[in-house]
């Protein structure tokens, strides 16, 4: 079973929240604590990321496999998922493969239909994945990889995310083989929420969203899309957390 983090009240209604590529569950801590905290936000740490298992495959429809046996564990049967970059990329097809589990979708800055190029570029330097010999320094790669916005997340990013190898050194809890093959995963056709599925689709000006893919969404979903544009980049929930928050409470109100 995936490894599960749970924020907000025990009778608050349920959301599912889905972290990117990299990341794990405990990144929508301060945006359920602080922004939505009425809502009981269930955040798993994805596959081969954090405390979940590590062994593949690592495929998109593995990933939508692992998340309705966690919702099966945790006897929910329909809710709102927001998810997160490649979070973004598993709720749709959770949504498409099981839309009876899915009311709403949330999707921040989706990384869904990447360019071939660019994947197989990032797919090199997944497998070239950072080691450190001080936390202080995986404290410094990690400030200057976020913008200034979301500095202040750095310590708990090092308590969450940050674990000591057998060499001693020091790497994010992700695998890095799953990373590079997760790339391969989103150059596959992009794929919209089904229709008749309310979605808040927020673009960051500066992430990954092209406008071809919030067009394919107009024209799947029709008035079911909200499209909002933030003025951030990629990590949107991290960069503008009062923004992002006040959208989602409106959009699940």
């Amino acid at each position: 079973m995936l490894r599960l983090h749970s924020f907000g009240p025990a009778d608050g209604r349920p959301v599912l929240a889905l972290h990117g590529l990299k990341g794990h569950g405990r990144r929508f801590r301060r945006l359920a604590t602080e922004q939505l905290p009425h809502l009981r936000v269930h955040a798993p740490d994805l596959r081969g990321h954090g405390g979940s298992p590590v062994d593949p495959p690592w495929t998109l429809e593995r990933h939508v496999a692992d998340i309705v046996a966690t919702l099966d564990t945790l006897g929910l049967n329909r809710l709102a998922v927001i998810g997160h970059s490649l979070g973004a990329t598993v709720a749709v097809h959770l949504a498409r493969r099981a839309p009876h589990r899915v009311s709403r979708l949330v999707l921040l800055d989706p990384g869904i239909g990447m360019p071939d190029g660019l994947a197989r570029a990032k797919t090199g330097d997944a497998l070239d994945a950072p080691a450190f010999d001080d936390p202080r320094d995986a404290a410094r790669e990690r400030a200057a990889f976020w913008p200034a916005t979301a500095a202040h997340l750095v310590p708990d990013e090092i308590a969450d995310h940050l674990a000591q190898g057998p060499d001693g050194r020091w790497r994010w809890r992700y695998l890095p083989e799953m990373a590079a093959a997760t790339y391969d995963e989103l150059v596959r056709p992009a794929l919209t929420p089904p229709p008749g599925t309310p979605t808040l689709l927020v673009v960051a000006a500066r992430g990954v969203v092209g406008p071809e893919y919030v067009d394919a969404c107009r024209a799947a979903l029709g008035a079911e899309l909200t499209r909002v544009e933030l003025d951030c980049g990629h990590h949107v929930h991290l960069e503008r957390p009062a923004w992002t928050g006040a959208l989602i409470r409106d959009f699940l109100a």
